[in-house]
């Protein structure tokens, strides 16, 4: 049997200490070079086990102050399905609430950005034609569980009132409740979940570890006719977060 790596030795080391309460959640650890001298092995052996406990959501690093002992982190509950959109609010605040908590989301949204390619091809448009550009960051209790970058064709909802999806007398409404009042019905949504590791930049905003798993999923709205209406990524934190798919039956 080949022999367990190094800092996969030391993580399983690191979390037995923390399960026999040798240090407790909010306890600062050791610095690397303490821990490497004690198991004998290189400092980056030691950040690779800690890295890997920070994305299991075991530690948790704080920037210029070093690596502590995570506080329980209840997982939040994220439920796909279309079937969830309500027209006087949000499903995501409705899960939060079921679980005892506050939520709510920032965003953010410019007009006439160029579609990229793969954004383009999933749309049905062609690249660099111009599109309504949102990004979210959705909050539990002030703590962000989810990003989200949304793409909608600006030609389709242009002169319209809900051509900024979080401005006008529709703000937060939803793609589908927004797209119903200018007269497009919205039938099925296609996603595409797959792990990938967290950029640094979806790290920074998540406050997970750079390089800690995440779910992206690749979301697009169709019209009742075929034609994409909206096309999203969505990047949730598997340690933080547990995704359930909601399918309705149709009788």
């Amino acid at each position: 049997m080949p022999e367990q790596p190094p800092y996969l030795r030391i993580a399983d080391e690191l979390r037995q200490r923390i399960a026999e309460h040798v240090w407790e959640p909010g306890d600062r650890l050791p610095s690397r070079a303490q821990i490497g001298q004690e198991y004998g092995v290189g400092e980056n052996v030691v950040r690779r086990a800690q890295e890997l406990l920070i994305s299991q959501g075991v530690l948790e690093g704080r920037a210029g102050s070093g690596t502590y002992v995570a506080e329980p982190r209840q997982r939040v509950r994220v439920v796909r399905s279309t079937a969830r959109e309500q027209p006087d609010g949000s499903p995501f605040r409705v899960d939060m609430k079921a679980m005892g908590k506050q939520g709510d989301w920032e965003s953010s949204t410019d007009a006439k950005v160029p579609a990229p390619a793969e954004i383009a091809a999933r749309l049905g448009i062609t690249e660099g034609d111009l599109c309504v550009r949102t990004t979210y960051e959705f909050l539990a209790d002030g703590r962000p569980v989810q990003l989200s970058t949304s793409w909608e064709p600006y030609d389709l909802t242009a002169g319209t009132l809900v051509v900024l999806p979080e401005g006008g007398p529709h703000a937060g409404a939803g793609v589908v409740n927004r797209m119903a009042a200018i007269g497009i019905t919205v039938s099925h949504a296609v996603e595409q979940p797959e792990p990938r590791q967290a950029t640094a930049e979806e790290a920074s905003l998540l406050g997970i570890q750079k390089a800690a798993f995440v779910t992206h999923i690749r979301r697009t709205y169709y019209s009742d006719q075929g034609q994409p209406v909206e096309t999203a990524d969505i990047v949730v934190p598997v340690a933080h977060c547990e995704i359930v798919y909601e399918i309705p039956i149709n009788r």
